[in-house]
């Protein structure tokens, strides 16, 4: 991912956040000369290797974890908050319209699960990780021989993740009146996004204060 040193982001604490709060992702693999991606939730585990783990599962039926070699990175995208900045938020004229946003990108080998009681531990915890903070969680018992049908459709996965992409596009590069600018439209903003993406910048840049 292209990155300019002043969007960057390294701090691993600020990276591993970001990928819990916006953990539904997109897996992007190679094989064959053709790329392929599928849009799916990924856990992060930050305490299983020096760039954290991830861990999903596909649906048995879509071919993508058959292209897992031990010779070949995959590539997932973590999405955040994005908008369309107009030129007329800025204070300076003339200027040209851009997109601002935040991502992350994690690259590392998977390897498939194969233990069964490894991936029934791992759809238990993507149950209690999105059943968290509902008034009645769903506790994710479930008949067994229903249960085992159910695991027998999907392939569970993870990847230890080798390097980690941040990218936090908020206007580090124009004047602070111009991200002021822009704060102030996107705090206005009727759509939840923009809002979303104003409060990462009244965060990360001191805007709105």
């Amino acid at each position: 991912m292209y990155i300019p040193s002043f969007n960057r982001v390294e701090d691993f604490e600020k990276l591993a956040t970001f990928m819990r709060q916006h953990s539904f992702a997109t897996l992007i693999t190679y094989h064959d000369h053709v790329p392929y991606a599928t849009h799916l939730p990924l856990l992060l585990d930050a305490d299983c290797g020096p760039h954290g783990t991830l861990r999903g599962h596909l649906a048995r039926s879509n071919e993508q974890w058959q292209h897992f070699t031990a010779e070949q990175e995959v590539l997932v995208i973590f999405h955040g908050p994005h908008a369309y900045v107009s030129p007329s938020y800025y204070e300076v004229a003339p200027a040209v319209a851009t997109w601002n946003y935040v991502a992350v990108h994690a690259y590392g080998v998977p390897h498939i699960i194969e233990d069964q009681e490894q991936l029934a531990a791992l759809l238990q915890a993507q149950i209690e990780t999105y059943e968290a903070g509902r008034a009645e969680p769903w506790p994710g018992d479930l008949p067994a021989d229903y249960k085992l049908k159910m695991m027998r459709g999907i392939v569970g996965f993870e990847i230890p993740i080798t390097r980690l992409q941040g990218k936090w596009k908020l206007g580090q590069n124009r004047s602070q009146s111009d991200q002021q600018g822009v704060y102030a439209a996107l705090r206005q903003s009727s759509f939840a996004e923009e809002q979303e993406l104003a409060a990462v910048m009244e965060t990360e840049l001191n805007t709105g204060h």
